[in-house]
């Protein structure tokens, strides 16, 4: 496996339901599909045989109507305290699974609540599954947002650990596309002001990785690793910012759209918990930072336009 790759996740989630529910929820195969998978996909198949040795399968459909099965096997069934299963998804052409991973599950009674525990350690991965790999703790995190508003009786919400914006730039689409994605562009806006920036590589695709480092103003190196996840030109960037068990790591996605020859950009920054959200925005100020990067990068197109009528 490369040593790029994500190769565990560790994921704790305190739930308002008593324990039993919390296991019925990852045992039945109706309620598996009810929250199972990130937001915006759904299972419309599901079975379990809940034994030692007994098969999960689930037909996944994504946000595209792309399907695909992801099947497992439980190696341990311990009602209502422990379950250990192997996944596998993407099959290869040699009909082997691209992506292997055993996961741990424990369920700890809190009285009346339950705390439940995830431990995921990739088993099998091929190179092309860095994107599937560094997207898996995000994923895991949405899906837990989705068990919680099921628990509860509610839509899943995953607001509490987000930082997001919205900003009407005046520029076509394509334009803002390749602000975000050629390096020499970036490395003329990327940061909130006063930040310059040094990219040392950025391979924009599912997989790829971009290495840079921003400076601060009082000099101050920060040196990054991204992961793009999703790379749909002219509309969509996914990517993870640092690595999962790292400080400050985040998922965060740029949508672009079309506004009569201006765009609409919305960016979301989604941190492991609440409590990670809130500490990032009072020790580094990202909210301000957030705001303050797109007005470089408006700024950036305002004086690329003004370049192009002077040209």
């Amino acid at each position: 496996m490369d040593d790029a790759m994500v190769r565990e996740v560790r994921i704790t989630r305190i739930f308002d339901a008593p324990r039993e529910l919390v296991w019925a929820a990852w045992t039945e195969a109706e309620q598996l599909k009810r929250w199972f998978m990130p937001h915006g996909f759904t299972v419309p198949e599901c079975e379990v045989d809940l034994r030692e040795g007994g098969h999960l399968h689930m037909l996944v459909r994504g946000p595209d109507g792309m399907e695909m099965a992801n099947d497992g096997e439980f190696h341990q069934v311990d009602p209502p305290e422990r379950l250990v299963l192997t996944t596998s998804a993407f099959e290869g052409p040699d009909g082997l699974p691209l992506l292997e991973v055993r996961n741990t599950v424990t369920f700890a009674d809190l009285g009346g609540k339950t705390e439940m525990s995830l431990h995921a350690v990739v088993q099998r991965a091929t190179p092309e599954m860095a994107a599937p790999l560094a997207g898996m703790e995000e994923g895991w995190l949405q899906s837990f947002d989705k068990l919680d508003g099921f628990l509860a009786g509610r839509e899943a919400d995953s607001s509490e650990r987000e930082i997001a914006t919205t900003r009407v730039l005046d520029a076509p689409r394509d334009v803002v596309w390749r602000a975000w994605t050629d390096p020499e562009q970036v490395v003329r806006w990327w940061g909130p002001k006063g930040f310059t920036t040094t990219i040392e590589e950025m391979d924009v695709r599912p997989g790829g990785v971009w290495r840079h480092t921003m400076h601060g103003p009082d000099g101050t190196d920060y040196p990054t690793k991204v992961v793009f996840l999703e790379v749909r030109e002219p509309e969509r960037l996914a990517y993870l910012h640092g690595e999962p068990g790292e400080p400050d790591h985040f998922f965060a996605t740029v949508i672009l759209d079309d506004e009569g020859g201006k765009t609409r950009l919305s960016m979301r920054s989604l941190f492991p918990s609440a409590a990670d959200r809130d500490r990032v925005a009072e020790e580094y100020g990202a909210v301000e930072g957030m705001e303050s990067t797109i007005d470089e990068l408006a700024a950036f197109l305002a004086a690329r336009s003004e370049e192009g009528r002077q040209a």
